[in-house]
């Protein structure tokens, strides 16, 4: 059984790591990864040892790399290709009838909000992709809401399987990062792409509510940085844009809560190494975190898009037992999210659907 998971290569969030984590667990002579530009993901996928294509693109509309991606697929003769994101998922439409491949995705996040502020073009990219999430043959869900979010689609719900995403889970916490705060502060990690879906505004307008203030560290990059910054500017000595980092493990270590506060998730595979780096969670409920987060015993949970109930949770969170509830998260998630049951859940898929 041969497989080829598909993914543009730019990514460096919750995708990246997901990919990566997930065909690290498989024989490499059973996966392939292809992508259409060289970054992060691709040198971390080989530097893993997994075998990875380059098609590469003039530009990300070069529509010359479906060809040659077709004519890969018949020569190595796979039997099923997966593909992650709305740049390889619009691709898909055109490959599966090209070649009739078995097609199946994970869908990392909401595709009617991946074009979010993307304009005419936004709204003509954002039809194409929800037509492109129903052609294919089989999903992966990775909370049981974003199962039902797919068939809330139209897909029906034999075609979709619940599949959690896992991490490996270490004995020990990572050793804290050097971070660029005061030594007494209350620190809060975020990491997150800098994109409208991830409710940085939110994030800000909350600590602005607050008398006492933590400080916050805002890890990743995107394409609102800028905008982002210019709108930060009354509280820019609480708020540090740490740009993509590789040590995200340590600057977790080195905080006291984790934050998501995004509109919209399946599951974030943030929150989970959060978790195991035993600090407890500060979520908006999206996906399947009400399935990771104990409601006050290992974190918070608040409606998207609430200012005011992120705030209230900030200071329950800035007055708690933040270690024990650390500790309490990594005993939940560790029993319950490993990458063990997400390799065997996604072979099994695999297995059944190549043998049809």
């Amino acid at each position: 059984m041969k497989i080829l998971h598909v993914i543009s290569g730019g990514e460096t969030g919750g995708s990246r790591k997901h990919v990566i984590t997930l065909l690290e667990q498989f024989d490499p002579s059973e996966v392939t990864l292809a992508v259409f530009q060289e970054g992060a993901l691709s040198e971390e996928a080989r530097a893993a040892g997994i075998g990875t294509v380059l098609f590469a693109q003039k530009s990300r509309y070069d529509l010359s790399v479906l060809s040659r991606l077709s004519a890969f697929i018949k020569k190595e003769r796979f039997d099923i290709m997966h593909t992650h994101g709305p740049r390889a998922n619009l691709f898909g439409i055109y490959i599966k009838k090209k070649t009739g491949i078995c097609w199946v995705t994970t869908v990392h996040s909401d595709p009617a909000l991946d074009f979010v502020k993307g304009g005419l073009k936004g709204t003509i990219f954002t039809k194409i992709s929800l037509y492109a999430v129903r052609q294919m043959d089989h999903y992966f869900a990775v909370s049981e809401r974003f199962k039902q979010n797919l068939v809330s689609l139209g897909i029906r719900p034999e075609k979709v399987t619940t599949v959690y995403n896992g991490i490996h889970f270490t004995e020990e916490p990572a050793k804290a990062a050097a971070i660029p705060v005061p030594e007494q502060a209350f620190v809060i990690a975020m990491v997150a792409r800098l994109h409208p879906i991830k409710g940085h505004e939110i994030v800000f307008e909350a600590l602005r509510r607050l008398d006492v203030k933590p400080h916050l560290l805002l890890i990743g990059d995107g394409p609102i940085e800028d905008e982002l910054r210019e709108k930060v500017k009354d509280i820019r000595d609480c708020v540090h844009f740490l740009g993509f980092r590789k040590d995200v493990a340590s600057l977790y270590a080195a905080s006291d809560v984790a934050l998501l506060a995004s509109y919209s998730e399946s599951f974030p595979l943030a929150l989970l190494e959060a978790a195991n780096e035993r600090i407890p969670l500060i979520s908006t409920d999206v996906g399947g975190v009400g399935e990771l987060i104990a409601e006050g015993e290992t974190g918070w949970i608040i409606p998207p898009g609430d200012a005011e109930a992120l705030a209230e949770a900030i200071r329950q969170a800035m007055k708690a037992d933040v270690k024990q509830m650390g500790e309490a998260l990594y005993e939940h998630a560790a029993s319950n999210f490993s990458l063990d049951q997400l390799h065997k859940a996604t072979k099994d898929v695999y297995t059944t659907l190549a043998s049809r």
